[in-house]
């Protein structure tokens, strides 16, 4: 499937020099593919007035997912001068977007369309990502990579760590109990972690999260989740605590 095709997020030169060129060409045609493919939704689904209809960019989701997509898309931006047609919106939403500089290759995948029409387009694509209500850098503590100790915090996974398929909030919190990496300066990176989504325990790297989660975006389920799991430490740490003895 389409979608499941890596993006490589590295220039052609990085890839030769790490021994990966097969990965940034299967990525590069995926990138052309898609690309031409937004132009051909884009010409299916305009109307007579301009306005462009909502499946034109569900289908390009459907088919390539939203990595690809908006990789594609931001580096059209940047490429093509497209400025004067955006919306103030669309124009901020690519600036936080890292594209590789690869030289006359991204050309090849730059989207050749009205510039109205694209814009529509980004609209649309940033609507769907809007409404999977996702956790992001704004609904972390600040700083928390550089200062935070993550013991006993609320974590929230980075999209980009997850398969697509997994892209929801209940797959993104993470109760983080212990590991070297959960503080901040020390050389180990992993975290021993329990998903408040569905209870599965395993271990990710620091810099796998966004951040400490802040307290008022927690939502009433991962609220439940969270009490059940610092019950359980509870419990699993009185029997041990009665076992001791006092000299």
């Amino acid at each position: 499937m389409e979608r499941e095709v890596y993006l490589y997020p590295y220039s052609q030169a990085d890839a030769r020099r790490l021994g990966e060129s097969s990965l940034w060409q299967a990525s590069f045609q995926a990138n052309v593919s898609c690309a031409r493919d937004i132009e051909g939704a884009i010409r299916a689904c305009s109307d007579t007035d301009g306005s462009l209809r909502p499946e034109a960019s569900q289908s390009i989701l459907d088919r390539w997912g939203f990595r690809r997509t908006i990789f594609v898309l931001t580096s059209t931006l940047r490429d093509a001068g497209y400025d004067q047609y955006l919306s103030e919106e669309n124009r901020q939403w690519q600036k936080s977007a890292y594209i590789p500089d690869d030289g006359i290759y991204n050309r090849y995948f730059t989207v050749d369309t009205a510039g109205v029409c694209l814009d529509a387009f980004i609209s649309q694509v940033r609507e769907a990502y809007d409404r999977l209500e996702l956790f992001g850098p704004e609904q972390c503590e600040p700083n928390s990579f550089e200062k935070l100790n993550y013991e006993g915090k609320v974590l929230v996974l980075a999209p980009d760590t997850l398969k697509e398929s997994y892209w929801n909030a209940r797959a993104q919190l993470w109760l983080a109990h212990d590991g070297f990496g959960c503080r901040p300066n020390a050389i180990g990176r992993s975290i021993r972690c329990t998903c408040l989504g569905d209870g599965e325990m395993t271990r990710w790297n620091r810099t796998d999260f966004i951040g400490v989660l802040k307290e008022e975006f927690l939502p009433d389920w991962a609220k439940e989740k969270l009490m059940e799991l610092k019950g359980q430490e509870q419990r699993d740490v009185s029997p041990m605590m009665g076992g001791m003895t006092m000299e």
